[in-house]
């Protein structure tokens, strides 16, 4: 690109930290640096208009996970792994509110639901039977207990007959949360660059230099935030994994408000206002939704519809106003990955779908790491 010598001295040169992805991660990385290094220069590049992955594109859950999610965690992580778990992603979510306030991102705790189907009844009561074990469990995190059992007043149909409840479950608003968050990087003095993509980087004797589709620059260090993209500069144990969603338009008397999650978590609906909030689908295809790639399909898409119809809103008209999709960062194991991946360059990745839990957390460590060493 032409660049002139005020804009290359002003945007390219000289630049301590460089960070790539502007969601919720990579944002709080840049102002954690920020703090502790005030004449630090900060860049970040951006390969979307909008931070591309899922920052904006989420369903806006302040939740740290439903009772049957954390029973399938168990599986697969000791008792001690998996209260570190929801405990990191209690404390991700005050650090999120403390750094921009409830009124900012408009906060609700108007609590979470978790239904299940007609189909999973063996689930279903298995559930029911380790609230109590559970909500113990738990107990190091929240003094007080998690999940309680509530009938379902809200209209559902072909579900089981009681939902489960989680009293500390929250909502936000992600598009006024990363405006916030874009308007707090400005004033701070950190430069975003969007419609940048990053192909590679490598170590030089001058520091890491950076390639990418429009011009290379170089910097002391370099911070990768990329989530749901992270596979694309090498970074292993993450893979994408596509949500799609939907919203429908304005509801009068809409029956319900909270957040809700069915199926095994593989559905999750809320209110915004008087609209409903409805994605998942991805266990319809696996494979498919293993992408990185923005898009829609009929096949989920057309359950989504069929499951607002007949299941969330079977006695309510509704239209669908529009559509969308985000890229998580998904593996084998539900830890971040936050880690030094080569010299002075590291990487924060791997939220596994709870980005608004954990992301605030997630940069704050990914800084931490790279002033520590």
């Amino acid at each position: 690109m032409n660049f002139s010598f005020w804009e290359t001295d002003s945007w390219f040169s000289d630049i301590d930290y460089c960070i790539i992805g502007s969601g919720i991660t990579g944002l709080n990385c840049a102002l954690t640096l920020k703090k502790a290094k005030p004449s630090s220069k900060i860049l970040i590049l951006e390969k979307g208009i909008l931070p591309e992955g899922a920052s904006t594109k989420n369903a806006g859950f302040a939740c740290f996970g439903s009772i049957s999610e954390i029973l399938d965690d168990l599986k697969s992580h000791s008792e001690s792994e998996v209260v570190k778990l929801v405990e990191k992603r209690k404390k991700g979510l005050e650090l999120l509110r403390k750094n921009l306030g409830d009124e900012t991102i408009d906060f609700q705790q108007k609590k979470g639901y978790e239904l299940f189907t007609l189909a999973d009844e063996e689930l279903y009561e298995e559930c029911l039977q380790r609230i109590p074990e559970i909500n113990e469990l738990l107990r190091p995190v929240f003094p007080e207990d998690v999940f309680e059992v509530a009938e379902n007043n809200f209209g559902f149909r072909q579900i089981q007959p009681r939902l489960i409840v989680n009293n500390f479950e929250g909502q936000i608003d992600t598009g006024k949360m990363m405006s916030a968050l874009v308007k707090k990087a400005g004033e701070s003095g950190i430069r975003i660059l969007n419609a940048i993509t990053v192909k590679s980087y490598k170590e030089t004797a001058e520091g890491i230099e950076i390639i990418t589709d429009k011009f290379n620059l170089k910097t002391s260090s370099l911070f990768i935030a990329t989530n749901g993209f992270a596979s694309r500069l090498g970074i292993e144990g993450v893979k994408p994994a596509r949500a799609q969603v939907l919203v429908t338009k304005p509801i009068n008397n809409l029956p319900f408000e909270g957040t809700f999650h069915l199926d095994k978590g593989y559905y999750y609906f809320r209110n915004i206002g008087n609209r409903v909030l409805f994605g998942g689908g991805r266990n319809l295809d696996f494979k498919g939704e293993e992408t990185d790639e923005a898009g829609l399909t009929d096949l989920i898409q057309n359950r989504l519809k069929e499951l607002l119809k007949t299941c969330i809103l079977p006695d309510t008209e509704f239209e669908i106003q529009q559509s969308w999709s985000g890229t998580m960062g998904v593996g084998e194991q539900k830890n971040p990955v936050v880690k030094q991946i080569a010299e002075n360059v590291y990487c924060g990745v791997r939220l596994g779908g709870m980005g608004i839990a954990i992301g605030s957390l997630v940069g704050k460590e990914l800084a931490e790491l790279a002033l520590k060493s």
